[in-house]
């Protein structure tokens, strides 16, 4: 079993942010995360990463059969082959002592075995056969982990009519993982798809081998410990094992924010620490049982099962108190490394944008056309373009790749609500209504206030690249989690790196909040305006949902008033502050209830 090098990971980041970011990073042992949903960026970018280092390219045209599981493998095996080339000049590098030695011992963190040797290597201690064995034993590239929204899993056809469920979008990138050579793992997010995780029985390489080791394994991406629970269920009765448990928060985060009831982050996380073995134990023995029944080898003891946190951490205190007192296995940071050109793909003019972002800038938008709230950055060239196009009349976008396609109110076959087909109409069925002016303006605000995600998310790596076609539209959508505000400049990765460990600090500003007192801000932000925009009378199950909303808020609360008088205490230097943030938004949260209960009181009269 190989031990990660750092203590944090790189999470998936739009569609292009982290397309190739193994190729920058992975021979530092940094894991990193690509998604494969869409196949015309990753065939692009497979044309680009051969071209770049002298290799053969022949593409695979989209009319070919399998097409996108094809395109997805050979792009993952190009990355492959070249993080290993990457890492293999590295080590050689550092044997030969050269600048790069430096720049590879600056990045590990502190205490770590591997830092010791190279330590001792540098000051003459160690020759450069004892200092190669050390390497061959401690030193590994990062993961070249991917990512499936497991919700974007259109249905498609060709010219004999609709194909087999196995060539649905997240189907076939699942297959496209599948048949690579990677030995990684597979991130899933944005919730349960059955049919999706009942097709991983199709794959060896998700069962153990004959020593009971897993060539590819599953990440679940979850928000609680129950979800966690009834997921894990489901794939170990199928004999798969899910290695990892990456716990994101609801709204302090980036990306699409899939908001909990009120689930906090810190007792979401006190729940998986306090279960961990609990979580193992009924898993396994469910696991153990269905092997059995294919008669598959496996080892008596549970294979590992990580539990890594990620949404708005921004310092190395809070990153050490996660791994510290939840004993988490590693930490995600994802938006800050949006300002680390050596990491992400992110053109200057967004750059410049993001690096200039406050609270204000950073939003939870409705522009996603899955429905689902995404986080923003006001002045994004995306809504620029978007907003420049309705202005002239011209509403909605055009629909190349129609990755998020799924309203069906215009047509039998499904269309995306950000594109020209469906903004046309909807906009024709509100002009016609009996809406008062005032209410058409609004519907009119709602309905070409989505964007089109597919082009948006993707051009950051072609445009870096110099590889824009006319199809691929002009504009940039970006999606920072609200933590970026506290980040204000370009920053390098060794820069970054430190900053995680505490080394360097990035931060400039002296009043940024504990990221539990951020995210708890942020539900209670989103609960106000949930109850702003509900309709008297209140429906049993409005009434029921922000009860539930409530309590959880408030047991949050209570949670975190013992978390900093007892242990916080010990190991945050901000607990005083904490505390103090804590108390004011008790009081909003009493606020909020006092409303709630007046209009309770309106309804009854």
């Amino acid at each position: 079993m190989i031990k990660s090098i750092h203590n944090f990971h790189i999470p998936v980041m739009g569609l292009a942010f982290t397309i190739d970011a193994p190729l920058k990073i992975a021979h530092y042992g940094i894991n990193s995360v690509i998604s494969i949903v869409d196949d015309d960026l990753i065939e692009k970018m497979r044309r680009i990463h051969s071209r770049l280092n002298g290799i053969p390219f022949v593409p695979v045209p989209v009319q070919e059969p399998d097409s996108r599981a094809k395109r997805i493998t050979l792009y993952l095996d190009l990355i492959s082959d070249l993080v290993m080339k990457n890492f293999i000049l590295l080590k050689n590098g550092i044997l030969d002592k050269s600048p790069e030695l430096e720049k590879y011992y600056s990045l590990l963190p502190d205490g770590s075995e591997l830092k010791l040797q190279l330590q001792n290597y540098m000051a003459g201690e160690t020759t450069r056969d004892e200092m190669k064995a050390e390497l061959d034993s401690l030193m590994h590239p990062g993961s070249i982990d991917v990512n499936i929204m497991t919700k974007v899993d259109k249905a498609n056809s060709d010219a004999s009519g609709p194909l087999p469920v196995e060539f649905n979008d997240a189907h076939a990138s699942l297959r496209g993982f599948a048949q690579s050579g990677l030995s990684s793992s597979v991130v899933l997010s944005a919730g349960m798809n059955p049919r999706l995780y009942s097709y991983f029985e199709k794959f060896p390489d998700f069962f153990p081998d004959a020593n009971g080791e897993l060539k590819k394994k599953i990440i679940l991406k979850v928000s609680d410990f129950r979800s966690a629970l009834i997921q894990g269920k489901f794939l170990a009765k199928k004999g798969l094992w899910v290695s990892e448990y990456r716990i994101e928060s609801g709204l302090n985060c980036g990306g699409h924010a899939f908001a909990t009831d009120g689930f906090l982050m810190g007792p979401i996380l006190e729940e998986f620490k306090t279960r961990r073995v609990f979580l193992v134990d009924t898993l396994f023995e469910i696991f153990a049982d269905a092997l059995t029944s294919k008669n598959l080898p496996f080892s008596k003891i549970p294979p590992e099962l990580r539990i890594t946190a990620q949404g708005g951490v921004g310092t190395s205190e809070e990153n050490n108190f996660l791994l510290d007192y939840y004993r988490v296995d590693s930490v995600g940071w994802g938006t800050p490394f949006l300002l680390v050109p050596e990491v992400t793909n992110v053109d200057e003019r967004t750059l410049s944008l993001l690096s200039a972002a406050d609270e204000d800038d950073l939003y939870l938008s409705n522009t996603s056309p899955l429905g689902v709230p995404f986080n923003s950055v006001r002045g994004n060239t995306k809504d620029v373009e978007k907003d420049e196009k309705a202005a002239r009349g011209k509403p909605g976008s055009a629909c190349p790749k129609k990755l998020l396609i799924s309203d069906r109110e215009f047509s039998e076959s499904p269309i995306c609500t950000a594109s020209i087909k469906y903004q046309t109409q909807k906009i024709k069925q509100v002009n016609d209504s009996s809406f008062s002016t005032a209410a058409k303006d609004k519907e009119y605000g709602r309905i070409t206030e989505k964007t089109c995600l597919c082009l948006g998310l993707a051009l950051p790596a072609l445009e870096m690249n110099n590889a824009v076609e006319k199809v691929d539209g002009v504009g940039t959508a970006v999606c920072p989690g609200p933590n970026l505000a506290y980040f204000s400049s370009v920053a390098a990765l060794s820069e970054m790196v430190n900053h995680i460990y505490g080394r360097f600090n990035l931060i400039k500003r002296n009043d940024r909040p504990n990221f539990f007192m951020k995210e708890l801000k942020l539900y209670l932000n989103y609960l106000e305006e949930k109850i702003a925009d509900a309709e008297l009378p209140l429906t049993n199950n409005q009434s029921k949902y922000f009860t539930t909303f409530i309590s959880n808020i408030s047991n949050g609360i209570a949670y975190y008033k013992q978390l900093f008088s007892e242990a916080v205490g010990k190991i945050f230097d901000t607990k005083v502050k904490s505390e103090y943030d804590l108390t004011s938004l008790e009081e909003k949260l009493g606020l909020l209830i006092a409303y709630m209960k007046s209009l309770s009181c309106k309804q009854e009269a």
